[in-house]
């Protein structure tokens, strides 16, 4: 389904003169059935691949003190540029998220839940940025974390379970590429490595990437901007900062995924966007869509995160997945079709309405999904109502059937026409229908 540039990008709509209509802001959209209906199925998915390895759902606060997403790094864009931040109406300095994993780190550390803690979340999340295919200012992500073991299994856990649900979906064009950004000290050593091989070329860069040569030279490594990709293509790379721990950490998580059949590419470039990553880093990519915009979720290991938002040492691991992105690909792959809102029965009622609201809440109550139509329609167009709803019956009231106390089956499918039911025997006698098949 096209995504509607128009009414994301918040083109002007005319008034006609009485009052203004209002749209969705720039960079948000609405969705509607039946596309919704993906939206549906995916996060069934999601909550059914993690929940079969002990991940139960969080959810957690649309804002928070602002200094929760500063600890994501001040370099970042999403800090510097990005984020929504405003004062409340007691003073506070307040932003809605930019991304997951500050959140439920911040949740883990005020709870302090049993550890390993599994959760899965799924949430919107605001950055001001231009809105380009499968990202708007409001998007939306599904994502998981672990927290509270540095066993690089949980890693190779987290990292095939996101590789099963993009699987599970119907997605094949996938590829995942993987790194380690070592321990906390490693990390340090190789940005300031990183740091003095920038400075000798830093008008070789981009000009706004320029700015994070000294501070934030990973941040230059990130850079999407084609003559800093060209510029820092012979750049030191961290594997050969790698201490001896990191990278038995590293060949671990390597020898998981491949015993799992997970494939991958060691990509020793490969950073992601913020700061607090340590140990295995990680993306996976639609290869349905462009290379510029394929990206369908990462993560990676971030062993200092709840020191830094004031808790105890607690080390975690994690991923997110833009799910607009996710439907981009699978509608690439045709591997996600809109799932709409049929039901299995249409009550036609043309005496007034309560008998079509009784029998509906009675089959309803019965485990059968059902509608009906409203405002005294006739029975023809209540029975053009009946076929485009998609159910497979209809229940057809009259003033005959209300007077000899019957309602009239007809299906709507199959052709195989119609017959008197006893008021009474309605709900037994759609049930078994609906059974045959």
């Amino acid at each position: 389904m096209a995504y509607g540039w128009e009414s994301i990008c918040g083109a002007p709509v005319a008034s006609g003169g009485v009052a203004e209509m209002f749209q969705a802001p720039k960079g948000t959209r609405d969705i509607l059935p039946p596309e919704s209906g993906r939206w549906q199925e995916l996060v069934a998915v999601f909550a059914e691949v993690f929940g079969r390895a002990a991940y139960g759902l969080v959810q957690n606060p649309m804002f928070e003190d602002i200094g929760v997403f500063q600890r994501l790094g001040e370099g970042t864009e999403v800090v510097r540029k990005e984020m929504y931040d405003f004062f409340d109406k007691g003073d506070r300095h307040l932003a809605l998220r930019p991304e997951g994993t500050a959140s439920v780190v911040r949740a883990f550390n005020q709870h302090r839940p049993t550890v390993p803690w599994k959760v899965w979340y799924l949430t919107p999340c605001f950055r001001y940025e231009e809105p380009q295919a499968g990202r708007f200012r409001q998007h939306h992500q599904v994502g998981a974390e672990a927290i509270g073991s540095a066993d690089p299994d949980l890693d190779v856990e987290v990292i095939a379970l996101q590789h099963d649900f993009y699987r599970a979906l119907g997605l094949s064009q996938l590829s995942l590429r993987l790194n380690s950004m070592g321990s906390p000290g490693d990390r340090q050593a190789y940005a300031s490595r990183l740091a003095a091989w920038l400075g000798r070329r830093r008008g070789e860069l981009d000009e706004a990437d320029r700015v994070n040569a000294a501070d934030h030279p990973l941040r230059v490594l990130d850079s999407k901007r084609e003559r800093t990709m060209a510029a820092v293509a012979d750049a030191p790379l961290i594997v050969d900062c790698l201490s001896n721990e990191a990278a038995a950490h590293f060949e671990r998580v390597q020898a998981g995924l491949d015993a799992l059949g997970v494939g991958y590419e060691i990509d020793p470039r490969l950073v992601r966007g913020l700061d607090y990553y340590t140990h295995s880093t990680w993306e996976f990519a639609a290869g349905a869509l462009t290379s510029a915009q394929n990206a369908v979720g990462g993560g990676g290991r971030y062993d200092g995160l709840a020191e830094s938002l004031g808790g105890k040492p607690a080390p975690g691991v994690g991923f997110g997945a833009g799910i607009e992105r996710i439907l981009l690909a699978a509608e690439a792959e045709d591997a996600l079709a809109e799932a709409g809102t049929a039901v299995d029965v249409f009550v036609v009622d043309v005496t007034g309405g309560e008998a079509g609201r009784d029998i509906s809440f009675e089959l309803r109550r019965r485990g059968i999904s059902a509608d009906r139509a409203f405002d005294a329609r006739s029975m023809k167009a209540q029975m053009k109502v009946a076929d485009r709803s998609g159910a497979r019956l209809a229940l057809l009231v009259g003033p005959d059937e209300m007077a000899a106390g019957t309602v009239t089956l007809r299906h709507l499918r199959s052709g195989g026409g119609q017959t008197p039911l006893a008021r009474a025997d309605v709900a037994d006698e759609v049930a078994a229908q609906l059974a045959q098949g």
